[in-house]
């Protein structure tokens, strides 16, 4: 992957700005003991056998292949069907977990119908596989190209099977002319199973050959003589594809590999096996729509499926992509089991300590230097007051909304997951750093310091107050407020309504010191009186807004590296300047705001090179001694093998995750107690987006991080903590643990 590199960047007060960056080239390097792909694994073809494709590998000694991550992929007029592959040898990878392996070799067959005209079978085969021995690797995944002649008597025929043509119909007539091929029976385009993540959620699976697609809209999925137990909502994973059908208008489709989490509602301790019935309509790109499709579908709870219909004999069971099956642990209580009322007090009582959290406290010394200036006008207080509560109401309105509305879609979001975007990163640390010069006085943006942004500035005070309730929010995503994680679970799993409702309510807990100070006499007569003094108060205020810059700089630098943080200390440089040449050119003339134009849109070079800086390559949490880097499969390991786990679901932009490692999680006292326990400390770093860190908060129900949970040993159901640690709290769950 190519690096960037940060080399040079020279300021020219002009509209000139040479930015110079040079690209350092990775070398590769190969064991000279190491195979090269081909020749580890020899692809031999034999296409003499009309509607058959005959593969075998010859497979080099110490070298294997996986079963699971073999694909093939059909070329122009060609249709694939199911491929016919043995079953192979049985192992726990340390990576992927439960696979399938082949050693020395394996013959496979691909069935197959061509469109008339087609005169060569183009297929494109993947597979993947390991050296077992020293010195150890695995090849990524390889793909050869076939491009073979068809036997002279493999004339395009049907694989539909006898009375197909009947069953099937489209949805605005037959066959439409220039179909590519005929259409696969439904057990044959539609291929559905399930199986059990942990005993609350299952993960269901359609897979298709190419050109085939499901509706989203109308899959209907139930429960069969459950006792009691429902599914919930569908977790619908993102890619899929709007498609303009002829009756149904704009509907959303899935092509290829659907992979569908549900959880399942209710206590499953008494139940074992679960019946599954799914209904869902599917179509041929181009040619025909299938009738519903209803299939059933037996599924262990303790890991493993069995599905009604279309199953090869030894076909891999799907599994969740970086999840585990068989880790062996019930997920906590639903979110749901709290009530609305409860919720809702929680949440006004997170948003009250939220004002205590020093992610928020560098903002709202901006509100407290305000309401310093309103002096003793009550009037001007409540002005004050009821501007900034309506920027945090508006700001958790939009929050809660964008959240709903992602979740329709399918999407997973978590509090504070935008700070996991570099770019938002870096124009934060600007927006702050920007605030901190306000307040030293280089640039005055308005009458009061609680009017931020220039332009708002000219709207009045009630501007100023109103966006910067609107910041407050922004910077107070990375912090988790006692009583909040509840609160917030409730939220991201709660009907719309009900929803919203959480979040206005932690809107409300955030303003109210303000509203009580503005609305209560007696809480306003402990105000100082304005002075001279509150000049000072400002500059020394605006100390906090730089170590946030800072801190921000930081987390960019986990996210991006180095090269990533010279970007950004360009840019603010850049909007120093800005800034300053904005107050020493007031009563100039037009041509200030046009040199000032020019100059701010020099801000923006450096922070589009930053948005286009790829991922750092290497995480903190792998160097750090003690611990162990997330994945489900090693998770399943530790827990297969007796073993108590603490794990830490954390991220650099989290600031109660930062402040729990130097309270708790990084003392002495905490080594001591996981040696007791013979207990292994495994840490998942979300600073980036990462899907299986992702899908292990959804299990545990959980809006962001941070998360801990403690996994006893002997199997049992993993403990979730509160999200503010004590130490004598988690030396208590790692004693219980080791029992």
């Amino acid at each position: 992957m190519r690096t960037f590199r940060f080399a040079h960047a020279t300021i020219f007060l002009s509209l000139l700005l040479p930015l110079l960056f040079a690209h350092a080239a990775s070398a590769q390097t190969q064991d000279d003991n190491i195979l090269p792909v081909t020749e580890a694994y020899k692809l031999g073809t034999d296409a003499n056998t009309p509607g058959t494709l005959k593969l075998h590998w010859t497979i080099a000694p110490d070298y294997y292949l996986y079963r699971g991550r073999m694909k093939f992929t059909a070329g122009p007029g060609v249709t694939l069907g199911e491929a016919q592959l043995p079953p192979g040898e049985k192992h726990d990878d340390p990576y992927l977990g439960p696979v399938e392996t082949y050693h020395h070799g394996v013959d496979a067959s691909l069935p197959y119908t061509v469109a008339p005209g087609t005169t060569r079978l183009r297929v494109d085969v993947q597979y993947q596989g390991c050296h077992e021995v020293e010195p150890k690797i695995c090849y990524p995944p390889h793909t050869e190209h076939l491009d073979l002649p068809l036997p002279a008597d493999a004339a395009p025929s049907s694989a539909t099977g006898n009375g197909l043509g009947n069953a099937l119909q489209q949805l605005g007539g037959g066959v439409p002319a220039g179909t590519q091929s005929a259409p696969l029976p439904p057990e044959q385009a539609f291929r559905f199973t399930a199986v059990a993540q942990d005993p609350q959620h299952l993960l269901l699976r359609w897979t298709m050959p190419k050109d085939y697609y499901v509706y989203r809209d109308h899959i209907a999925l139930r429960l069969k003589d459950a006792g009691g137990l429902k599914l919930g909502a569908p977790a619908w994973p993102a890619g899929g594809v709007v498609h303009q059908d002829a009756q149904l208008g704009p509907v959303t489709v899935y092509f290829g590999d659907l992979e569908l989490p549900v959880a399942i509602e209710g206590d499953t301790a008494g139940h074992h096996r679960l019946t599954l019935e799914a209904s869902f309509l599917g179509c041929q790109d181009g040619g025909v729509c299938y009738p519903l499709m209803t299939r059933d579908v037996t599924v262990d709870l303790q890991g493993g499926a069995a599905a009604n219909g279309g199953a090869a004999p030894g076909a891999p069971t799907a599994t969740s992509t970086g999840d585990a099956s068989n880790i062996a642990a019930a997920s906590p209580a639903g979110p749901l089991q709290t009530s609305l009322f409860t919720a809702l007090l929680l949440a006004l009582g997170g948003g009250l300590i939220l004002n205590l959290m020093p992610c928020v406290l560098p903002v709202l010394s901006l509100k407290a230097v305000g309401l310093l200036e309103s002096g003793e006008s009550p009037a001007r207080r409540r002005r004050h007051a009821l501007a900034y509560t309506a920027g945090v109401l508006a700001s958790f309105a939009a929050l809660g909304l964008g959240i709903l509305v992602l979740r329709s879609a399918g999407h997973a979001l978590g509090w504070g997951t935008q700070l996991q975007q570099p770019l938002l990163v870096a124009v934060l640390a600007c927006v702050i750093f920007a605030l901190g010069l306000s307040m030293s006085g280089v640039v005055q943006f308005g009458a009061t310091l609680g009017n931020v942004g220039g332009t708002l500035a000219n709207r009045g005070g009630a501007a100023g107050d109103f966006f910067t309730g609107v910041l407050a929010v922004v910077v107070a995503s990375p912090c988790t407020a006692p009583f909040m994680g509840s609160a917030l679970a409730y939220a991201f799993a709660a009907p719309a309504l009900d929803a919203l409702l959480v979040f206005l309510a932690l809107g409300v807990g955030l303003a109210l010191p303000f509203l009580a100070v503005a609305f209560i006499p007696a809480l306003a007569r402990w105000l100082p009186k304005p002075g001279r003094w509150m000049e000072t108060l400002k500059q020394v205020l605006a100390f906090p807004m730089y170590l946030t810059a800072a801190w921000l700089a930081w987390v960019l630098a986990n996210q991006r590296g180095a090269d990533a943080v010279g970007l950004l200390l360009v840019a603010m440089v850049l909007l120093a300047l800005v800034l300053w040449w904005f107050e020493r050119s007031r009563g100039r003339g037009p041509l200030r705001y046009v040199l000032t134009a020019a100059l701010a849109l020099a801000v923006l070079a450096p922070l589009y090179l930053l948005a286009h800086m790829p991922a750092a390559t290497a995480g903190t949490i792998a160097a750090q001694q003690g611990t162990v880097p997330y994945s489900a499969a090693k998770l399943a390991e530790l827990r297969a093998a007796d073993t108590p786990v603490f794990v830490d679901m954390t991220a650099d932009w989290c600031i109660t995750c930062k402040a729990n490692e130097h309270a708790v999680l990084d003392g002495a006292a905490f080594r001591a107690a996981l040696e007791r326990a013979g207990a292994v400390y495994m840490k998942g770093d979300w600073t980036n987006e990462d899907p299986a860190i992702t899908a292990f908060l959804q299990r545990y129900h959980s809006p962001g991080v941070p998360l801990y949970v403690v996994f006893p040993k002997g199997g049992g159901a993993g403990r979730q903590l509160p999200t503010v640690l004590t130490t004598t709290l988690v030396e208590r769950a790692l004693a219980e643990a080791a029992r």
